[in-house]
């Protein structure tokens, strides 16, 4: 059986500490909070290091996209609107900053009814229980019947809705992304699967009409990303339709020849999920351009985001 002997410690080989490379390093340590701070100076006190460091240079990106006139999306879930993000959003539609919205087919669900009665997103576990989780009147019929209106116009999803919402004049219209892409002329596209969303339970449903005004929607993302060379991709909290969504336009747009390159594709989210991380962040960008991923709240992280685009501006 072997013995074990101590090691002899004395014979260590040792370097002094300056050096050696450090990581982190006292020019890129964040700056004490001051009272009474500008925004400005709140962002520049942050760390340059990880995230913060990634947060400034995504602002770059963004305030460089838009200097340069370079393409600008916003792809989402129906949580943005859920947390009180539509007013920042319809701003960066107005500034000009963001040049298109992808939503899924629950976005346009909690659009409306913020338009129509300034509320949304109904208690789920309360309701499920006796079969009235969904059946709002209101929201079913003026949806559907905007989409079947949109679709004997050859009009996509989004801009159907966006425009009845401006024709019914809702009370808080103004709080709608839908009627801003419709005011501003600004694509909103809707990528929707049928039998995930409320409205797809009701008798005003049409198959057709969700199916062909969807479809027409891929077809204007999908020229909307031809012309996203240099520019970038934000997807925020859908964990599967708009990364799946976004990476066939993608394909398509460099099928047809369209030379979409050098992105900058950015992914906020509570949690790291599989899709976004694959179809956003890494194999949009493995020739060219840079990927980010983000972990966090989004009602605090896209306004920090776009509070950092401005002072960039």
């Amino acid at each position: 059986m072997p013995t074990f002997k101590p090691l002899d410690l004395s014979r260590l080989k040792t370097y002094p500490l300056k050096r050696r490379f450090s990581k982190v390093r006292e020019p890129l340590l964040g700056h004490k909070a001051k009272k009474g701070a500008r925004v400005q100076s709140f962002i520049q006190g942050l760390p340059d290091i990880l995230a913060a460091r990634n947060l400034k240079e995504v602002a770059r990106k963004i305030a460089g996209a838009h200097r340069r006139n370079r393409t600008v999306i916003l792809g989402m879930g129906a949580h943005p609107i859920k947390v009180g993000l539509s007013p920042l959003i319809i701003d960066f539609m107005e500034r000009g900053i963001i040049h298109a919205v992808a939503m899924n087919g629950a976005g346009i669900i909690h659009d409306f009814e913020i338009a129509f009665m300034g509320a949304t997103s109904e208690d789920v576990a309360a309701s499920l229980t006796d079969g009235s989780f969904g059946m709002a009147r209101e929201t079913a019929l003026f949806l559907n019947q905007a989409i079947i209106t949109g679709s004997k116009l050859k009009r996509g999803m989004g801009r159907a809705v966006g425009e009845a919402v401006l024709k019914a004049r809702l009370p808080h219209q103004d709080l709608s992304i839908l009627a801003a892409g419709a005011r501003l002329d600004i694509p909103v596209t809707v990528h929707m699967a049928i039998g995930t969303d409320i409205i797809h339970m009701h008798p005003s449903a049409d198959g057709g009409a969700l199916g062909e005004g969807s479809l027409r929607d891929f077809h204007t993302l999908a020229s909307v990303v031809a012309t996203l060379g240099g520019g970038v991709f934000l997807n925020l909290g859908s964990a599967v339709i708009l990364p799946e969504v976004f990476l066939k336009a993608l394909s398509l747009a460099r099928n047809l020849g369209y030379p979409v390159t050098n992105l900058t594709t950015v992914n906020l989210d509570f949690f790291a999920h599989y899709r976004p991380l694959t179809n956003v962040i890494s194999r949009p960008t493995l020739q060219s351009g840079k990927g980010y991923h983000f972990t966090g709240h989004m009602e605090i992280m896209l306004p920090l985001l776009f509070a950092s685009v401005l002072e960039q501006l």
